[in-house]
């Protein structure tokens, strides 16, 4: 189970990082999107994948763990909240880009490119 959501981090990062590299503010926005669920999930992940067990401490011994750790599920909770505000501001960003300059190309302008 850890090898797989491993490789689906490891997968979403690469991913998000390829998008970002493109020269389009679409797949820009899509890449900086993948990399907030990559992160997601890492912070999900590091409180420990157990299943079936509640975030609070339960009725098992003192040394067999009967609870997940409730920090990580609270924090992807506000990493949530704050990649969709993000991603608004980026989105709104990037229309404005596009109603300005006619096309959505990330690229320097003519005089820039002389040089």
């Amino acid at each position: 189970m850890e090898a797989l959501v491993a490789s689906a981090i490891g997968i979403m990062t690469a991913a998000g990082i390829y998008l970002i590299l493109r020269l389009r503010t679409f797949p820009v926005v899509l890449g900086m999107a993948m990399l907030s669920y990559a992160v997601n999930i890492f912070l999900f992940a590091t409180g420990r994948l157990a299943v079936n067990m509640p975030p609070i401490l339960g009725h098992a011994g003192a040394n067999t763990p009967g609870y997940t750790d409730p920090m990580p599920q609270a924090l992807v909770l506000t990493a949530i909240v704050i990649s969709f505000g993000m991603t608004a501001v980026v989105v709104m960003l990037s229309l404005g880009a596009f109603i300005e300059a006619g096309n959505d190309r990330i690229d320097l302008g003519e005089e820039e490119k002389t040089k």
